[in-house]
This record gives C-alpha cells, sequence and structure tokens, in this order.
C-alpha cells in the first residue's frame, strides 16, 4: 500500500504579527525573550524596546514576527509565562493600531542620478539630513511597505547603505493597550 503522508497542518496561512510585550526593565530580560524565539525557530523581522516609564522600570518591546496563528498563539502564550513579563498584546489582533518605522538611506549619485534621488526623496516626504557633493543620507519615516518602497527606488538611482531602527507600534484610541 502506497499511502501519501499528509501535512500535520497543510497549507497554513502565514500572517504578520506586531507585538506589544511590556517588561520589567532589568538586565536579561530582551536575552530571554530573544532566546524564546530562537530556541523554537520562530523568527523577529523587527524589534525595538523603549524604556516607557519616568522611573525606569517598565520597558515595551516592539516585535514583528510572522507565522500560522497557532504558532502566534504558541509565541503569546510562552511570551506571557516568562517572569519579567507584565503584559502582551497582539497589536495585529487588537484592531487598528499606528506602526511607524525610521530609515536613514544614503544615496551616491550626480547629475541626473542626483537630481532623480531629490525628486523621489520628495515624492516619499524624505527629508535629507547629510549631504555632499556626491552623496545625500535622507531620513523617512512611515509604514514599513513606505520605507522598503523607498528603498527599492533608491537602488536603482545609487543606494550605498541603509539603517533602520525598527518598527514602533502602538494601538489607537484613548486608552493604554
Amino acid at each position: 500500500m502506497n499511502a501519501k503522508l499528509q501535512p500535520l497542518f497543510p497549507q497554513e496561512t502565514v500572517e504578520r504579527h506586531t507585538l506589544s510585550v511590556v517588561v520589567d526593565n532589568e538586565a536579561g530580560v530582551l536575552a530571554k525573550i530573544v532566546g524564546l524565539f530562537s530556541a523554537r525557530g520562530y523568527n523577529i523581522e523587527s524589534l525595538t524596546v523603549a524604556d516607557v516609564t519616568d522611573d525606569h522600570a517598565i520597558s515595551r518591546i516592539t516585535i514583528v514576527t510572522s507565522g500560522p496563528p497557532r504558532v502566534i498563539d504558541q509565541i503569546m502564550a510562552q511570551l506571557d509565562r516568562l517572569v519579567p513579563v507584565h503584559r502582551v498584546t497582539d497589536l495585529t489582533e487588537l484592531g487598528p493600531h499606528v506602526e511607524r518605522e525610521l530609515a536613514l538611506v544614503k544615496v551616491a549619485g550626480t547629475g541626473e542620478k542626483r537630481s532623480e534621488a531629490l525628486r523621489l526623496a520628495d515624492i516619499f516626504r524624505a527629508r535629507p539630513v547629510d549631504t555632499s557633493t556626491a552623496s545625500f543620507v535622507f531620513e523617512i519615516s512611515g509604514s514599513s511597505s513606505k520605507v522598503d518602497q523607498f528603498i527599492t527606488l533608491m537602488r536603482e538611482v545609487g543606494l550605498v547603505e541603509v539603517a533602520r531602527t525598527g518598527v514602533a507600534a502602538m494601538a489607537r484610541g484613548k486608552d493604554a493597550e
């Protein structure tokens, strides 16, 4: 008998999720969270961390990750079990939220390529923060897709280097998430 093996979870849809994790601001917390992801083979697409209280006791970690819904549920449950974690919120599941990313984009070029870089920067509302006769460094902020599009277009005009901050995100509305 020649039976075909069926995948355990056939054709699972991979979804992008933005997670907000409120933690104690202490040494080793980030390593615990990153360790949780790496030990289970989960990928982190974006990671940002910032102190969010006056007394420096609490930090918010914003993680962008992708996976099937069951994997996202596992990630949420495992993060919630870590001792220094106060709250885990899936901003994607919560509903409308604001996401922004900042990038510095270095572009080299003279003549027509230089003019095109300035024209594209104007369209994307990127501003030059450093200029020389041979290059620009542009600052752009917005959604990750906007930053991606800008970088893609700059490749054609003389992209040299990119530095990105990662996603910062927050739920919309008057209440804290």
